[in-house]
């Protein structure tokens, strides 16, 4: 029986990024994956509270709550926070840890497409200053060319290729996005210096969208009545973590009554994904960061000391 195809649409420069890191992060990167679900209720009830008498412009959204927790899991948790070099042939490896903790957020643009992009320092931010960030990238990703942007980071990402040695591979990825139905189009002559003259407090530059030191994935903001929950994801070498957050969902939990007894009640649980590369973490490497979480959800009044004094 012949197939009537709908639909034939060769890989944009979007699609063929995706493609290549994820291919490479499945190919080389022994994965790990731990579903953790924290019950957030009164966390959730405290979250609410930061928006009293807030403006919409200067809303503080859950996702950047989460991004706040998730980097003060980080802090009591450093070795999920590196990148790794390691050669499978001579069975050697380096794991390098930062103190900055740059996440790598995939984010949807104003066409419809996903940008990864990479939200610097967020280690040393408050919430208010987090919101502010990310309003300044999502700012600066309506007035930016994002086939130039993401044209430029795979240009750096090929530069990248040929100087780990991998010379033959990088040929390959010109030709491919130089030739026949598979050409990718970017600004020439003229255009582009017009375009690189506009300065990076306006567009997305190069250090918007290198990699960040781990990334962080909100799948529940997607579809907020989702009842299932990422199992495993990808991670982008060179870093040896990546987190899914879910959505909220109401589910049966046991809580403890005013006596100390337990008893069957219903509970606000937040799945996240927690992927991570064995060649670098075990699963003791990631318990300080659960703990951490635990220790936020269970005194969430932590909450208002996140903000602005």
């Amino acid at each position: 029986m012949d197939l009537k195809a709908t639909k034939v649409e060769h890989f944009g420069i979007q699609r063929k990024m995706v493609a290549a890191m994820t291919s490479e992060s499945w190919e080389h990167i022994p994965h790990v994956s731990y579903i953790y679900e924290p019950e957030v209720g009164a966390f959730f009830d405290e979250y609410k509270k930061l928006n009293d008498g807030r403006n919409d412009e200067n809303k503080i959204t859950f996702n950047t709550v989460m991004l706040k927790a998730i980097v003060e899991g980080l802090k009591e948790a450093p070795a999920m926070n590196a990148h790794i070099k390691y050669n499978r042939h001579l069975v050697r490896g380096v794991i390098t840890t930062y103190e900055n903790i740059n996440i790598s957020m995939p984010m949807i643009l104003p066409n419809g497409e996903m940008m990864t992009v990479n939200l610097h320092d967020f280690q040393n931010k408050n919430l208010d200053e987090m919101v502010d960030y990310i309003k300044d990238v999502s700012r600066r990703a309506q007035q930016s060319d994002l086939n130039e942007a993401m044209y430029s980071a795979s240009y750096n990402r090929t530069l990248n290729t040929v100087k780990e040695g991998r010379v033959i591979e990088a040929l390959l990825r010109i030709i491919g996005s130089k030739t026949g139905k598979h050409k990718i189009s970017y600004r020439k002559g003229k255009a582009r210096k017009e375009y690189y003259s506009i300065p990076e407090t306006e567009r997305l530059g190069d250090s918007d969208i290198q990699q960040g030191t781990i990334t962080v994935s909100n799948v529940g903001s997607l579809d907020l009545a989702q009842r299932g929950c990422i199992g495993l994801l990808e991670i982008i070498p060179p870093q040896v973590c990546a987190i899914s957050i879910g959505a909220i969902q109401e589910r049966a939990v046991i809580k403890k009554d005013s006596e100390g007894n337990s008893k069957i009640a219903i509970g606000k649980i937040l799945p996240l994904c927690i992927a991570f590369d064995h060649r670098a973490l075990d699963f003791q490497d990631v318990v300080p960061f659960t703990k951490k979480l635990d220790e936020i959800f269970a005194h969430p009044e932590i909450l208002q000391t996140w903000l602005n004094k």
